[in-house]
């Protein structure tokens, strides 16, 4: 195509996937890890249990990763217009892309937490410990590994999810490889946008596979 520079948008669309990834993710670790741990001390005898707020956290993360992420990008559009001033771009994907992530992220960090051996939150609070002080002493290094494991789950989701909004106009390798790739029968760019979500995806599934295997032999 006429002033169509293939290698400058490749970087760039490269550029707005990381970026998109990069800050969903660090919202779904955040907040997504804050929820999850909620969603465990909750339900736990050994902490805080309260079935009201374990009940209605849930039901809210349930009601989000009920909803495909098309149908949640187009309904929280009104929202990316108030928080991002657009409704088009990475900046705007950021924000239904986050609450998606750190939904999914919230049952696996629960799940993690609740992997952990009772016996040895119960034996340590039999000591005298603080809960405070077994959450962080205890809880999280026993969950550390699978939280890790978790994490890499979400991040490859993430990048999934940012291709998927390329068909609203997102932005990212996604939005590439549908504008040019699909609608302008450019088979080439749609090959190099596969092949780069695909090396995308090994190269986050390997560092977190190998962080993770590190933490488990250091337990």
């Amino acid at each position: 195509m006429t002033g169509f520079d293939l290698k400058s948008a490749i970087i760039e669309a490269f550029q707005e996937t990381a970026l998109m990834s990069g800050v969903s993710l660090l919202a779904a670790v955040v907040v997504g890890g804050v929820i999850g741990l909620l969603l465990y001390a909750t339900s736990s005898r050994l902490f805080v249990r309260n079935r009201i707020v374990n009940q209605t956290a849930g039901i809210i993360i349930n009601v989000v990763r009920s909803l495909p992420f098309l149908i949640l990008l187009v309904l929280l559009i009104p929202l990316s217009k108030a928080v991002a001033g657009t409704t088009i771009g990475p900046t705007a994907v950021v924000i239904p892309l986050s609450i998606a992530a750190i939904a999914f992220f919230a049952r696996l960090a629960d799940a993690s937490f609740s992997d952990v051996n009772q016996g040895v939150i119960e034996a340590a609070i039999s000591t005298g410990a603080g809960k405070l002080s077994v959450i962080l002493r205890i809880l999280f290094p026993e969950a550390l590994p699978s939280l890790v494991r978790n994490i890499t789950v979400t991040a490859v989701s993430i990048i999934g999810f940012s291709a998927m909004a390329g068909t609203v106009g997102g932005g990212g390798i996604g939005d590439l490889a549908i504008r040019y790739g699909y609608q302008r029968y450019q088979t080439d760019v749609m090959l190099i946008c596969v092949v780069l979500l695909i090396i995308l995806v090994q190269g986050v599934q390997l560092i977190g596979d190998g962080i993770a295997n590190k933490l488990d032999k250091k337990r």
